[in-house]
């Protein structure tokens, strides 16, 4: 096996030119995020963001293009964050198992990122509206649960039947409990669990139900 090619000076700097422009424009966002929670969606001007962030907001209208850029960038960087955390789920041997590990690391994902969860659920900022594209992407960050549900539908433990049908109802199920929690009807996760249980259990096969009371 060759070992790569050495980067040479110019292929470092630009290694290095990209680190800091994806830490400035992740900084950026957590500074909007955390704006949108404390002060609402009116604090979300490119000047204040600069303010708050101590860049000028040329920068900010280089890497977002406007305020419509801003907001689709933070919508898509809170999908980005859940993918991110159901990806560090460790993967179970057993695929109902995995389904069911993949439940509370939702809910810890949405509690954990409140900005971006308004940003992404509950229209946060009025009049933004995610471009086709975005809801596409914001979607398909969520592919994990469509990929476990294929693998349950082949180990015989959901009912043959597109995967997607089966996370969309998991994932209305979720959603509702969750704001239900957020905006104070609940006090904690036991409804959450529940329901998710409730539409996994829906789709069971004699042998999903079998084994859902071994684990």
């Amino acid at each position: 096996m060759t070992s790569p090619a050495p980067l040479g000076l110019q292929g470092a700097y630009l290694l290095g030119e990209r680190a800091g422009y994806d830490e400035l424009r992740a900084r950026l966002l957590d500074v909007a995020s955390q704006l949108l929670v404390t002060v609402g969606p009116e604090s979300l001007s490119m000047r204040r963001i600069a303010a708050e962030a101590g860049c000028s907001t040329t920068v900010i209208y280089t890497m977002f293009g406007s305020k419509e850029g801003l907001a689709e960038a933070l919508y898509l960087e809170g999908f980005e964050r859940f993918r991110r955390r159901l990806d560090t789920v460790p993967p179970r041997k057993n695929a109902l198992e995995h389904l069911t590990a993949l439940g509370p690391a939702y809910r810890e994902a949405a509690l954990a990122e409140p900005g971006y969860y308004g940003l992404m659920f509950e229209k946060a900022i009025p009049g933004f509206t995610p471009s086709e594209r975005a809801r596409t992407l914001a979607r398909a960050a969520l592919n994990i649960f469509d990929r476990v549900i294929s693998d349950c539908i082949s180990a015989g433990y959901l009912i043959p039947t597109q995967p997607r049908k089966i996370a969309d109802s998991l994932w209305a199920a979720a959603q509702g409990a969750i704001s239900l929690e957020r905006a104070g009807h609940l006090r904690d996760g036991r409804a959450y669990e529940g329901v998710t249980h409730a539409v996994i259990y829906r789709y069971l096969t004699e042998e999903g139900r079998e084994t859902a009371a071994r684990l």
